[in-house]
């Protein structure tokens, strides 16, 4: 026994040393990260500013970068973020900073969730333009790029591919993932109740395909998207649409000798000879490691940097709704319906606080969520000018939280409309009986006291009680939209149906009022309010306090994501599936985009 006993306190007291030692490692990990992230970088006279593309640009501010504190304990993890905001304030601050002498762009864009989409690419790309007519050279060394990294790169008056290197555009492609002979197979059944003949977000579940109602709105918005991308790019390159078309069809990817000989790029060159030239530009000898620069992360996190546009005297509140709509609070990446309702009514009520921006970068979910959200924008426009900045997605309850807004904003490609509503409803009774041996029986109250019960399929009477609610909630959302756009109901009813629309269709059919970005979200804001350039801008959601970034962190770190092709694969199976668990709306009614919807 006494031997037992000087076990268990040994074991004990080893355990409690491991344990301590753990939370100082996280403990000096975290420091590690937050000093990263605090570090001020000098700027010398003469530096490139290099923006690395190897991140995921999101229109909110990291609330706390997990993925550095991920790559630190593991050397890998998700890629690094970065805020819009901040990229584009950075490029337009480096344009009248005499130190700074051009910018270098390098690397390979890595888009994960909302972030990284071609509303985003728009605002980022207009920012390089700005900056080339500031009088300063952008250069872009591309060794693989994709549509995404050669959008972005036709900014610049100097674009260098490497000799092994391609462009891989051929055009932009949607492949949606559908679950219908997977949820047959394994005996999950579904039903579903909807509202509007594109309203296509319950595909995924019932079809094995695309319907041609989506197959044609889908068609009809990415050419919108890729009109946009074309016309940028050509004019980037003194070509014109159809000149870039021909090599896409004709290639598909694009070899360093077609690139140069299509004008797509200006010179090949590997990537010593062009830190070589570099150098020479920047006063370094040639000897020396690296050009004289600075990163953009860094400069973003400079003193001044997402600060006022012009002074204090007043002050503009953006608030971001990015990722999807959930009821209650909701989570990181989330809009939550209750969370942001309530930051809305404070600032609402908040005196200090002259005109709101809601910038909505979301496919939209619970469809209560949007409603309290939407009641909030309501109140506030009482109070003071409300605008909307509509980012890469704002459709379906994006849209519905953004149409009472005083003026809303969009970019040609921003994926919007989708007004439409859908239930869906699952059942596990085959899977239960016939592969696990699982029974159920009830006893109830009422009719329809198990109504959201997963154990059976529902009757036809349920099923028509889950209709007439979706048929109203549908009913509710053509009449706020005919109300809030000044359009004749009749119309929102022809438009509607489900159907997304692009960001210029939309202009074109009056759900939103003029094209362009948060800065101009902004600046009508600011007009609106009778602040002219005297404002500074404050964000929601808020950046975590140390102790409460460092709890959630640790609850956060998930093991370091592959981006090979098995890796690829498994999200693609993970994301949609995971997705499905934020359908938690207490009435099971939704006003979304496909859980699987993306253009690349």
């Amino acid at each position: 026994m006494k031997h037992f006993f000087s076990s268990l306190l040994g074991t004990l007291t080893a355990f409690l040393l491991l344990a301590l030692g753990a939370v100082v490692v996280v403990v000096a990990v975290f420091g590690v990260v937050a000093f990263m992230g605090s570090r001020t970088v000098p700027v010398e006279d003469n530096s490139y500013l290099v923006f690395d593309l190897s991140v995921n640009v999101t229109d909110a501010p990291p609330q706390f970068d997990s993925s550095a504190f991920t790559r630190v304990l593991t050397g890998g993890g998700e890629p690094a973020t970065l805020q819009l905001r901040s990229v584009t304030e950075a490029i337009a601050r480096a344009a009248n900073d005499d130190r700074i002498a051009g910018i270098l762009l390098i690397g390979e864009m890595t888009p994960a969730g909302y972030g990284s989409g071609f509303a985003a690419l728009k605002e980022m790309r207009e920012a390089l333009v700005d900056f080339r007519a500031a009088g300063k050279p952008v250069m872009a060394y591309l060794e693989n790029a994709t549509t995404l990294e050669y959008y972005l790169a036709s900014a610049a008056d100097e674009i260098i591919l490497d000799p092994y290197g391609m462009i891989a555009m051929p055009g932009l492609a949607s492949e949606p993932m559908f679950f219908a002979g997977a949820f047959e197979k394994f005996g999950v059944g579904v039903q579903v109740t909807r509202v509007g003949k594109y309203k296509s977000a319950v595909e995924p579940f019932i079809r094995q395909d695309l319907s041609p109602e989506n197959r044609e709105q889908f068609t009809q918005l990415m050419g919108d998207i890729w009109a946009d991308l074309l016309g940028d790019i050509a004019a980037g390159r003194g070509l014109t649409p159809a000149d870039v078309q021909a090599v896409v069809d004709r290639e598909g990817i694009v070899r360093p000798e077609i690139a140069l000989e299509s004008k797509w790029v200006s010179r090949v060159a590997y990537r010593d000879e062009v830190l070589a030239e570099l150098k020479e530009r920047t006063g370094v000898d040639e000897g020396d490691d690296y050009f004289t620069q600075i990163d953009l992360a860094d400069y973003a996190r400079m003193p001044g940097a997402v600060q006022a546009a012009g002074g204090q005297r007043g002050r503009i509140a953006v608030v971001y709704a990015e990722g999807d709509i959930v009821d209650g609070e909701g989570s990181i990446g989330e809009v939550g319906g209750t969370r942001f309702a309530r930051e809305l009514r404070r600032l609402r009520q908040d005196e200090e606080v002259d005109a709101i921006v809601v910038r909505i970068n979301s496919p939209g979910g619970s469809a209560t969520a949007s409603e309290h959200i939407q009641r909030e924008i309501r109140l506030a426009r009482e109070e003071k000018p409300v605008v909307i900045s509509m980012g890469s997605y704002a459709a379906s309850g994006g849209y519905w939280i953004a149409a009472y807004g005083e003026r809303i904003f969009a970019e040609p490609g921003t994926i919007t409309g989708s007004i439409g509503v859908f239930g869906v409803q699952f059942d596990v009774k085959k899977l239960a009986n016939e592969t696990l041996g699982l029974t159920f029986d009830s006893v109830k109250t009422g009719r329809y006291a198990d109504l959201f019960t997963i154990t059976r399929p529902k009757t036809a009477a349920e099923l028509a009680v889950i209709q007439s609610m979706v048929d109203w909630i549908y009913d509710e959302f053509i009449s706020k939209v005919a109300e809030a756009r000044s359009l004749d109901r009749a119309v929102v009813q022809e438009i509607a149906q489900g159907r997304v629309w692009s960001g210029t269709q939309a202009l074109q059919l009056g759900l939103v009022d003029e094209l362009g970005g948060l800065d101009a979200a902004l600046a009508h804001a600011a007009s609106s309010a009778g602040l002219g350039d005297n404002y500074r801008v404050v964000e929601f959601p808020r950046e975590k306090p140390l102790a409460e970034a460092l709890v959630e962190m640790i609850e956060g770190v998930s093991p370091a994501t592959s981006t090979g092709m098995a890796g690829r694969w498994l999200n693609r199976l993970k994301d949609p599936l995971t997705s499905l668990d934020k359908f938690n709306d207490p009435r099971d009614v939704y006003a979304r985009l496909p859980v699987d919807f993306r253009i690349r």
